[in-house]
């Protein structure tokens, strides 16, 4: 048997290639491609199947690309209706690679098409079977039961078909059983996401809150409180997968731009997007751009936080930034970008025009602050259950995600001082903040884990 994960960091998902006797499957596959192309060739694998567990509604999937470049089969539950040729598979359906059988188990509840793939091995092997389990079940946490997927349908019904799928299809198979999902922490599909990339169905039982015994009801209401709002491009890139998206090599070529043809751009409603890392953002950049660093999860937020009707322009140090940029957006379905600034930042200062700065400042100057002035405005725009986990004194919290419409309770003329975990989406909502009138901003470097590393104290 081959098998390999590919962990997509930028969009903490993960994706999968299994094969057996010159046959392989691909599961629920990012957009650009190669990768998997390139890992079957080496294995001497011909991909057969491109499975998918739903219709992604948080990346673009490459499927229709793969399907064209391999003559595989494109595979989708029933419930899928995708609007191009495809294999709709049903409960109990079984999919022939080599030695292996992937048996399809109908798990609706995150969508109403979702499927779980078990692969068995046919040789009677001591190897374990494996769960492919999509947005269903993750590390840690389930699927949320509230996003475009189940359209036309209220958040608690999804959230009692998922309590069905869990408890009457997953949790009846041994503990064995290694369970391999869709997404990692980071992602918005879910709330409380381990780290860990996968586990047995066993560890899941005992450590995985959403499946301690409760009752339906129980479990209904708990999955469908304090949910965070589901972030503009999901519906665009649920759709985009029901079409079957087109190749990333159809990319244009992105123009260098001047400061002046950037500037009649910007008058005219386009977005200038900064990815550079947060000191370099903080030490100067365009007023009014908004920062979202290449070093993080920067495709996912860049879908949560952009305007995608909006033209983009993107500030990188160098050429490779800006192509890596482009592809990463149009990961998530975003691909309108019509240029970056030639010569990057200082071509800006060059051309004397002016710089906006946010201060960076430590911890301990944090905790200097907040003891001399405990009215100091703090904002942590992590999500609600880190918030609780444990933040600094005094803190109010504000997600990242709402930050741009949220009614904020503080004071745009006062000092605002952000932080969040270690200090890329504070950085964000700095710009953010800005855009919004804020005018004297510190992002805080290093974030809680630097608070909590340092001894400080902290407030539940």
């Amino acid at each position: 048997m081959s098998f390999k994960q590919f962990y997509l960091g930028c969009l903490a998902h993960a994706s999968y290639l299994i094969g057996s006797q010159g046959d392989a499957a691909v599961i629920d596959p990012q957009r650009d491609i190669e990768q998997y192309l390139s890992e079957a060739s080496q294995a001497g694998l011909k991909i057969k199947y491109i499975i998918e567990t739903h219709l992604h509604a948080d990346f673009v999937s490459g499927h229709r690309e793969l399907a064209e470049k391999t003559g595989a089969q494109i595979v989708f539950g029933e419930k899928a209706r995708a609007n191009f040729p495809h294999l709709a598979v049903r409960d109990g359906d079984e999919l022939p690679v080599g030695n292996i059988t992937l048996k399809i188990l109908e798990t609706p509840g995150h969508t109403p098409e979702s499927i779980s793939i078990l692969a068995i091995d046919a040789t009677g092997s001591e190897t374990p079977k494996r769960l492919f389990t999509g947005d269903t079940l993750f590390i840690g946490d389930v699927g949320r039961p509230d996003l475009v997927g189940a359209k036309g349908y209220t958040a608690e019904v999804m959230a009692g078909m998922l309590y069905d799928s869990l408890h009457n299809k997953i949790l009846t198979l041994d503990d064995q059983v290694e369970v391999y999902p869709a997404h990692g922490a980071g992602s918005m599909c879910g709330r409380n996401i381990s780290s860990d990339t996968f586990s047995t169905l066993g560890n899941q039982r005992r450590f995985n809150y959403a499946l301690q015994p409760m009752s339906r009801e129980s479990f209904i209401k708990l999955m469908t409180t304090d949910l965070p709002e589901a972030p503009a491009y999901f519906p665009v890139d649920a759709e985009l997968n029901r079409q079957g998206a087109g190749s990333l090599k159809d990319l244009p070529e992105l123009p260098a731009l001047s400061p002046k043809e950037i500037i009649a751009l910007f008058q005219h409603g386009a977005t200038i997007l900064d990815v550079r890392n947060a000191a370099a953002y903080g030490a100067g950049h365009i007023k009014d751009s908004i920062n979202i660093a290449l070093g993080g999860q920067f495709a996912s937020w860049s879908g949560c936080l952009l305007n995608l009707n909006e033209p983009i322009i993107i500030v990188s140090e160098s050429q490779e930034g800006v192509n890596e940029a482009q592809m990463r957006l149009a990961r998530v379905g975003i691909e309108n970008v019509k240029g970056y600034l030639d010569g990057g930042i200082k071509s800006w200062s060059d051309a004397g025009l002016p710089l906006a700065t946010i201060a960076q400042i430590s911890v301990e100057e944090l905790q200097q602050r907040l003891n001399e002035n405990k009215h100091l405005q703090l904002i942590d725009v992590r999500r609600t259950g880190e918030f609780k986990n444990g933040h600094a004194p005094g803190a109010i919290n504000i997600p990242l995600a709402s930050i741009a419409k949220a009614n904020l309770s503080v004071d745009s003329l006062e000092p605002t001082l952000v932080i969040c975990a270690g200090g890329y989406r504070s950085s964000a909502a700095t710009s953010i903040l800005e855009r919004r009138g804020f005018q004297n901003l510190c992002n805080i470097v290093g974030g809680t884990s630097a608070w909590i590393n340092a001894g400080l104290p902290i407030e539940n």
